[in-house]
């Protein structure tokens, strides 16, 4: 029987989508299903789609804030809000993508995310990627020079414009065949779904 697969859409710039990203592993990995973490340009799909970061609206950014911290201490992760933001994510999901091809883009995404959203780190900044890198056992100079490849850059493009195509409007968005689940809240409906206790 094929093993399920979930698509992982996710730009580090999202608080929400580090909050998703601490939980998809175990939650896929409760219903026997593997993850595609697929790094896209929200930027892009905000404009595609005539959405806006809700951080731009100064009363959602209120309730957003207070939100994303109500639930770091639910999933017992450290979330704290950068002085940095937002944040140009591009070479963090250039990088990502080039990590892609070591087969280490999982645990470089989650650096990457936790080192912004937890310690805010800049993340636009090569030498902190490097450093990240690095940590992880990752050659972090040849990871940067791959991350400036045609072929990385289309790669990220190609997810882009992937989920402009699927209707992608915002992150984290994940799917499961040509079922789409938006938000860090949506969660426990992926579960269901991706479990078969819930049909689409």
């Amino acid at each position: 029987m094929r093993e399920k697969q979930i698509e992982f859409f996710w730009d580090a710039a999202s608080p929400y989508t580090y909050l998703a990203a601490t939980q998809i592993e175990a939650l896929a990995a409760r219903c026997g299903a593997q993850v595609q973490w697929r790094p896209f340009l929200l930027g892009k799909v905000f404009e595609a789609s005539g959405n806006r970061m809700p951080a731009s609206v100064p009363a959602k950014a209120k309730y957003l804030f207070g939100d994303c911290k109500l639930w770091a201490r639910l999933y017992d992760v450290p979330l704290s809000f950068p002085k940095i933001f937002p944040i140009n994510s591009v070479l963090a999901l250039r990088c990502a993508c080039a990590a892609e091809a070591l087969g280490r883009q999982p645990a470089f995404a989650l650096a990457v995310m936790r080192a912004y959203w937890a310690d805010g780190a800049d993340i636009s900044q090569p030498q902190v990627l490097q450093a990240l890198a690095e940590g992880l056992g990752i050659d972090g100079a040849a990871l940067l020079v791959q991350a400036q490849s045609q072929a990385v850059k289309d790669l990220l493009r190609a997810n882009t414009d992937d989920a402009v195509k699927r209707n992608v409007f915002g992150a984290p968005t994940f799917f499961v065949g040509e079922q789409m689940f938006w938000g860090n809240d949506r969660l426990q409906l992926l579960e269901a779904f991706v479990g078969g206790k819930l049909a689409a």
